[in-house]
């Protein structure tokens, strides 16, 4: 992302040092993750301390100081989820994209992650790609589900 991009972002909202989550939310949501560049143009430009704006970049999990995949996966491993069956649901995420959570493939394609809950215990067991929720899947479904992105 260039610096253009990242202004254009801190004047749609105002250039208020209190917007500064939504401005990193924009941000992630442009480019996967939160570049060192671009956190110091905010920095600079919010004239928030870089420590603040590194404080709230770790707190938050939706922020990610690593680049992300273009398809953000994740895989309930929750209660609820656990016991119908996460675990192959994840062995079929990981299988498709060759990587393990956490990590994002070297093509920058997919990023996987699991979660604890996401709130729908009911679906499990539940995988989000991209924000779209997959639920009530067997590890064939969720190998399907994956073919869809590639």
């Amino acid at each position: 992302m260039d610096i253009k991009g990242i202004d254009k972002i801190i004047e749609k909202h105002g250039g208020v040092a209190g917007l500064l989550i939504q401005v990193l939310l924009e941000i992630q949501g442009e480019n996967h993750w939160l570049p060192k560049e671009a956190l110091e143009r905010v920095s600079e430009r919010l004239r928030v301390p870089m420590s603040r704006i590194q404080h709230i970049a770790t707190f938050y999990k939706a922020f990610s100081l690593v680049p992300k995949g273009r398809h953000e996966v994740h895989v309930c491993t929750g209660t609820s989820c656990h016991v119908r069956g996460a675990s192959r649901i994840l062995d079929a995420v990981k299988d498709h994209t060759g990587i393990e959570p956490g990590e994002t493939d070297v093509d920058s394609k997919f990023s996987v992650e699991t979660v604890n809950c996401l709130g729908c215990c009911a679906l499990g067991p539940l995988l989000v790609v991209n924000g779209k929720t997959h639920g009530r899947l067997s590890p064939a479904e969720a190998s399907e589900v994956m073919k869809k992105y590639g």
